[in-house]
């Protein structure tokens, strides 16, 4: 396809998706309407030097409409959305990273999304791709789609990763694929769509505000029997591009790991979670 990365020979464009159901009473997903209406979201905080990038990268008539909500910018960031024509929410004080995520889907579902993408305006992943996620949505072929950034190790590290990240990356998705019985090249994108059942069902206004919060969806996705899948994205590692400190991954590796200890002490019956609870209060699964 022009413009976009050339797959790996041998191996495929996107990944099949994989299915854990832990729920048998979600109802079945509506197969794919091609008049879904479909929004991105992006969750900002200092991203004026790299948000006209990743916007413009958008293909034209992808999504309905671009919603950026600024967890209190220092810079032009807010400014800058206003005059590329997106819809800016804009947060009276900082609420972290995933509280920023909270306030993009309730936003999201409020307009009447069906289709729901979210990626950082940091540049780093290639909005171009945007349209494939949404249309493997839309298909009803899965519920949940991640960008992932290592299809290769060659790729990511010219991309810019750090070794020491891609490192933690490699090994923490190995634990999460072998824990959630899933098959993903990546657990920790940061370009990632949703169906709109998916956020209507799992609890995620009970997830952190920090960073782990992209973990913890993502094993609720397991639980409540969404099926995932993912499509290589090219990384880019840059000066502009934002990017957590080794003290910060270190406890977000720390949370990732403990989330999937508390999924599996919830399964067991051993301690409730209500992460893992359905909305009503019931639990799924025990």
């Amino acid at each position: 396809m022009p413009g976009l990365p050339p797959t790996t020979p041998g191996r495929s464009f996107f990944r099949s998706c994989t299915m854990k159901s832990e729920w048998s009473g979600r109802q079945p997903m509506t197969q794919g309407s091609q008049s879904a209406r479909a929004l991105v979201v992006m969750p900002a905080y200092n991203a004026e030097t790299t948000l006209e990038r990743t916007v413009a990268d958008i293909p034209p008539g992808t999504a309905d409409e671009i919603i950026l909500v600024d967890d209190c910018s220092r810079d032009g960031t807010v400014a800058l959305a206003h005059r590329l024509g997106l819809t800016v929410v804009r947060h009276e004080r900082n609420l972290g990273y995933g509280g920023n995520q909270k306030t993009c889907y309730r936003e999201a579902l409020a307009r009447g999304a069906d289709v729901v993408v979210m990626i950082h305006p940091d540049y780093q992943y290639d909005s171009r791709l945007v349209p494939h996620l949404v249309g493997l949505l839309r298909s009803g072929h899965c519920d949940v789609m991640l960008g992932n950034r290592i299809r290769t190790r060659r790729e990511a590290r010219a991309g810019g990763m750090p070794a020491y990240k891609y490192l933690a990356n490699r090994a923490l998705t190995f634990i999460e694929n072998l824990w959630l019985g899933q098959n993903l090249g990546e657990c920790h994108s940061g370009m990632r769509a949703y169906r709109r059942e998916v956020l209507e069902t799992i609890p995620w206004e009970r997830n952190s505000d920090d960073f782990v919060f992209d973990s913890q969806f993502l094993v609720q996705a397991v639980h409540f029997g969404f099926r995932i899948g993912d499509i290589p994205v090219p990384v880019r590692y840059m000066k502009e591009a934002s990017s957590i400190s080794f003290q910060r991954s270190v406890t977000y590796g720390l949370g990732t790991l403990a989330v999937l200890a508390e999924w599996t002490l919830h399964r067991v019956g051993a301690r409730r979670s209500p992460l893992f609870s359905p909305r009503d209060g019931s639990v799924p699964g025990v």
